[in-house]
């Protein structure tokens, strides 16, 4: 058997102003509605004991016209790692990890997507996706998470921080 799927890794580091203890719980499905404008619309839980991230916890993320994503977290180290793998049926399957240690005065936050081009998927689009040094999204997740540790509010979309 040979794999078929194309594999494509990025890494994104994050400096966060708040210590492992607080920017660590964030990194949940639940807590995430908390301080990332938007997630409550396109997130569910679906099985989780503690109603929170927990090792085996399962969520589903959508995007309108496009099948759920299935999400379910494969590891779990309180204050330092939790990892994700999430499934978008017939284009990719990603293991997200996410180390967090203390840095300076605050966080930094290791994030890294390995991801796996399902059969058939379209391999452009998947690298054009995936291919980028810094993603515009996890810019503005960092922004996100720093303006919630520091002030306590959720940062909203198109308001300047």
């Amino acid at each position: 058997m040979t794999a078929v799927g194309k594999t494509l890794v990025r890494e994104d580091v994050h400096r966060i102003a708040g210590t492992p203890a607080e920017v660590f719980p964030l990194l949940c499905p639940v807590r995430e509605d908390d301080w990332l404008d938007g997630w409550a619309d396109v997130c569910t839980m679906v099985q989780s004991a503690s109603g929170i991230a927990e090792l085996g916890c399962v969520f589903l993320t959508r995007d309108p016209g496009l099948p759920d994503v299935t999400w379910v977290c494969s590891r779990y180290e309180p204050d330092e790692l939790v990892e994700y793998i999430r499934v978008w049926p017939g284009v990719e399957v990603v293991t997200l990890t996410i180390t967090v240690r203390s840095e300076d005065a605050g966080s930094r936050v290791d994030i890294r997507h390995t991801v796996v081009g399902l059969p058939g998927a379209d391999e452009t689009a998947l690298v054009q996706r995936w291919g980028a040094d810094r993603d515009p999204g996890m810019v503005w997740w960092e922004r996100a998470m720093n303006h919630y540790v520091t002030t306590g509010e959720l940062l909203r979309h198109g308001v300047d921080a």
